[in-house]
């Protein structure tokens, strides 16, 4: 009993440490100035390449790094001119932390979402044109559910469950995807030959 309360709490451990940032994540974090943006990788630079087709792992909301992580995405999605989102694994750290404009609120603010998951989808679909911070000159049309019922934590450790729909859902799905390395060119290449009904229910809010 004793060795097994023993592994118990070793595994407790480990499961926790995990969800840390590792010593060379944030030296990636909090190098240079950390009051700006972190460059975002590119798929035709091999190393970045790999960072880009890699699983992220959770971390922790409470993580004392974190914040400074969001704040260089949100300053290096600001410094594209028109990107819509981020993920954490576009600046070389595969956590799942993702940055997403909200169109579907006033303002059209940016916000943070950690450790999100997408636990529905609707089997309406959008079809719209997608590109990427990470793939220079790419642009394609893309199958994307329309409305999306989204789960994920804030720097407080709460957890919030939300549906979101229309171009705001799109976003969110294609930033997942990175959290799960997949790019969009792979996307499409999945999507060769599979027959959907076409319903013309896709725009950007203005």
């Amino acid at each position: 009993m004793r060795n097994f309360t023993f592994l118990l709490l070793l595994l407790i451990g480990f499961y926790g440490f995990s969800q840390k940032f590792s010593k060379e994540e944030k030296a990636l974090i909090l190098a240079g100035d950390v009051k700006t943006a972190l460059p975002i990788y590119q798929t035709d630079n091999e190393e970045q390449h790999k960072v880009l087709l890699a699983q992220s792992e959770e971390i922790s909301p409470k993580d004392k790094i974190l914040p400074i992580l969001i704040e260089r995405m949100r300053l290096a999605l600001a410094g594209t001119g028109g990107g819509v989102g981020i993920a954490a694994p576009q600046v070389g750290i595969n956590r799942r932390v993702v940055l997403v404009q909200r169109f579907d609120k006033t303002g059209l603010p940016v916000e943070y979402f950690i450790n999100p998951t997408i636990v529905w989808r609707s089997e309406l679909l959008n079809k719209g044109p997608e590109g990427d911070l990470s793939i220079e000159n790419f642009r394609d049309a893309f199958y994307r559910s329309y409305v999306i019922r989204l789960e994920y934590y804030d720097l407080e450790n709460k957890k919030h469950n939300e549906m979101v729909e229309g171009f705001t859902a799109v976003i969110f799905q294609h930033e997942i995807d990175h959290l799960s390395g997949i790019l969009i060119p792979d996307k499409l290449e999945k999507e060769k030959g599979s027959q959907y009904k076409e319903i013309k229910v896709y725009q950007r809010s203005k």
